[in-house]
């Protein structure tokens, strides 16, 4: 069997993982996987993991943070893309196509209908959520407001994101040891891990740096890369241990005693296969609101950037039933990817 994954982005974050989990769970399932990206993609991740991909046209309209003019001019060039996506699924005879997120879900609903083979779209954008729901069967991830509904229509279903089949290899002994290199770094301390993913956004340093007031008390650690460079300026070296951006964040998790994130999917469900409490921090990404303590009920405490020190210290007043609450949700994500992959090819069949 034979599946073609369309995927929106450059083929670099978020969105390629969550298409590279999936496929990989397909393959465990003897799936041949291809991969569609926008003739403008790097396609990094995929190239670093050894695949190769099809250029074709994945207009992109700005996922949560749309715009009316920014889905307008997605919308001019989808038609093309739609018979570029069709084009390539008739050549590569595939038996399913599966659109991974905003334009590449949408584009992959066109493009199967078309080509008349079985589609499924992987939503978690306002766009993507009304439109493929019209052309075939979707999987909602947690990002969208429909995960909390507690009845959906017959096309549509829940699904944690997809996470990496070696996501329980963290190792504690990794990140003790990386982090006895700095000379800011007490063992005899609990450890606080401050991260927005790959990219650190500004209300991630404010929350950090308020925290400094309690670094008597913890490690505060800061990972990811600045994502405007005077952003530099306003990490403290001296109470912050700043990483930088770290291929061992598995360690890190698993290592640290309280997780500070921003209130969106993988990087949330990371943490939790290691049983690790979590402080989301709300509307620090262009101002979005996720509500993920809603989707994982009493593993994650919600707080404004201001009010960190003290979600901190309520955080640790109630650890033992965040963990335990984690520990619940984690077994959850950790199946995720091979669910997602039965649930698809139940459908195909």
């Amino acid at each position: 069997m034979k599946a073609l994954f369309i995927v929106t982005g450059r083929g670099l974050g978020g969105d390629a993982m969550v298409a590279l989990n999936t496929i990989k769970a397909l393959e465990k399932r003897d799936v041949t996987c291809e991969i569609g990206l926008d003739a403008s993609a790097l396609g990094t991740l995929f190239e670093k993991n050894g695949y190769d991909w099809h250029k074709i046209s994945v207009p992109h309209a700005g996922g949560h943070s749309a715009t009316k003019l920014s889905a307008a001019k997605g919308g001019i060039k989808l038609l093309g893309a739609t018979f570029k996506a069709r084009s390539l699924i008739n050549k590569l005879n595939v038996d399913f196509v599966v659109g991974v997120l905003g334009g590449g879900a949408i584009v992959g609903s066109l493009g199967a209908k078309f080509a008349r083979k079985p589609g499924f779209s992987l939503i978690s954008t306002p766009l993507d959520s009304k439109f493929c729901p019209k052309f075939n069967h979707c999987f909602i991830l947690p990002e969208l407001d429909k995960f909390r509904w507690d009845s959906l229509p017959e096309n549509m279903e829940k699904s944690f994101y997809p996470l990496a089949p070696d996501i329980e290899g963290g190792d504690v002994q990794v990140a003790f040891s990386k982090l006895k290199e700095y000379p800011n770094f007490d063992e005899n301390k609990k450890t606080i891990l401050f991260s927005s993913g790959s990219s650190i956004f500004k209300g991630t340093i404010d929350a950090i740096n308020l925290a400094c007031d309690l670094s008597d008390r913890f490690n505060l650690v800061l990972v990811g890369l600045p994502l405007h460079d005077e952003y530099m300026d306003l990490i403290d070296e001296e109470k912050i241990i700043y990483l930088g951006y770290i291929n061992w964040i598995k360690d890190m998790f698993k290592f640290a005693d309280l997780a500070v994130l921003t209130d969106d999917g993988v990087s949330l469900e990371e943490a939790l296969v290691y049983q690790t409490p979590i402080i989301a921090l709300t509307k620090v990404k262009w101002g979005r609101y996720q509500n993920m303590a809603g989707v994982f009920k009493g593993a994650i405490i919600e707080s404004e950037v201001e009010d960190v020190c003290q979600s901190i210290e309520e955080a640790f007043e109630n650890y033992d039933s965040l963990k335990e609450n984690a520990l619940y949700y984690g077994k959850l994500c950790v199946q995720a990817a091979d669910d997602l992959a039965d649930r698809i090819l139940k459908k195909v069949e």
